[in-house]
């Protein structure tokens, strides 16, 4: 049975035809991208309307996992949601068929397939990666003009919605520097379009723009949110390594500087000369080993699979291979190998290494493979492989 597209090659799932390098030289943070193609049935896979209704239906949703939400009039939580903090079911349905859009945010987090892609395009960018899910009945609109914080892939499922992009007042807003329609005027647009099912649209952040049904269909989509570290980030943890090794960033700001009679001439020398020590003692690896070790140690295993079939590495002959998209880190210390993977660090015998540099490398690996450990430390290396998600069987 052939994989499906978004398992294999999560990215070719959004922008094919266009290639990947061409996505991050020419649009990515720059421009949207529109993706047309006559592919209706693409993310089906991934959800559908029947399952959003499934889900409505059958799981008891509290305020905050179902929200729903209608441009004119607007719609408030009191009309679907009873006093407990439940959703009221009937409440959704009636305001649903009233012209509200439906809206489950953070899916990802309860569903297995799109927990999946999430995963696989976390790793692939090295960010967090969420989804909300908007189903909207034909001939109305959610949200009024806005822009979003964060870099967006709009995958349409089914139905179609009409799009209007405008300008970008904010490039690169930070997250939470939200949308002010009191200070950002909208004037006209300045591209249109209507995407189909099964075509994906790239929208950076910070790019104004509004949607609503086109068509005698309701229209589902799954906005895959890009939630990046920044260079400022970046900088701000390097600047806090600085401080931990001179002391002078550490003393107090002047007396009565809030004064104003303060007069900042001194303050202004000193700042000046720590800047100085900044450039010059900054450095990029040891923030940027700490960023990688946090974003992967902050992932959600993917661990299918690991309680069912608990025995599988004890299984004699039984090989592995890395499981595909599996985020780590090689590290170690004078006693042990140490995996650094989602959701923690992993530690192994520093014998075992030989073996586990053939699976990180792309090999296939089973207990005969752990030449200079004994079989029941083998069996121990294997089945902590397994149990954090790090392998799976070997085809």
């Amino acid at each position: 049975m052939t994989e499906p597209l978004w398992l294999t090659d999560p990215m070719r799932c959004l922008i094919d035809p266009i290639d990947a390098k061409t996505f991050f030289d020419d649009y990515h943070e720059k421009k949207a991208l529109i993706v047309h193609r006559e592919d209706p049935g693409r993310y089906l896979d991934l959800l559908s309307i029947e399952r959003i209704d499934d889900i409505v239906a059958n799981r008891d949703l509290r305020s905050g996992q179902l929200d729903m939400a209608r441009s004119e009039p607007p719609v408030s939580p009191e009309q679907y949601t009873f006093e407990t903090g439940y959703i009221d079911r009937g409440g959704v349905a009636e305001q649903y068929r009233q012209g509200a859009t439906i809206i489950l945010p953070q899916l990802h987090m309860n569903d297995a397939v799109l927990g999946e892609f999430c995963r696989n395009m976390e790793n692939l960018l090295s960010c967090q990666v969420q989804t909300n899910i908007y189903l909207t009945p034909p001939h109305n609109q959610g949200f009024r003009t806005h822009y979003d914080d964060h870099d967006v892939f709009v995958l349409q499922v089914s139905g179609e919605k009409y799009w209007r992009l405008y300008d970008t007042p904010v490039e690169n807003p930070y997250r939470g520097e939200g949308f002010r329609p009191e200070d950002h005027a909208v004037g006209e647009p300045v591209e249109e379009f209507v995407l189909k099912a099964g075509e994906c649209a790239y929208v950076p952040r910070g790019l104004m723009h509004d949607a609503s049904t086109h068509g005698e269909e309701a229209s589902l989509h799954i906005t895959l949110g890009l939630i990046v570290k920044t260079w400022a980030d970046l900088m701000l943890e390097a600047v806090s390594e600085v401080a931990l090794n001179h002391s002078a960033f550490r003393r107090a700001l002047p007396v009565g500087f809030a004064r104003p009679d303060f007069e900042r001439d001194q303050a202004e020398t000193q700042f000046k000369e720590l800047l100085g020590v900044i450039a010059k003692e900054a450095e990029l690896e040891s923030s940027m080993d700490l960023f990688v070790d946090t974003f992967i140690r902050s992932r959600m295993p993917a661990t299918a699979g690991t309680i069912a079939d608990f025995n599988l590495p004890k299984r004699e002959g039984q090989a592995f291979k890395l499981r595909r998209f599996a985020p780590w880190r090689l590290a170690g210390t004078d006693k042990s190998v140490v995996i650094i993977t989602a959701g923690g660090e992993v530690h192994f015998p520093l014998a075992a290494e030989p073996a586990l540099h053939t699976l990180l490398d792309g090999g296939v690996v089973s207990k005969a493979d752990f030449t200079e450990i004994s079989d029941e430390e083998a069996n121990e290396v294997i089945g902590k492989l397994y149990a954090f998600g790090l392998i799976v069987p070997a085809d």
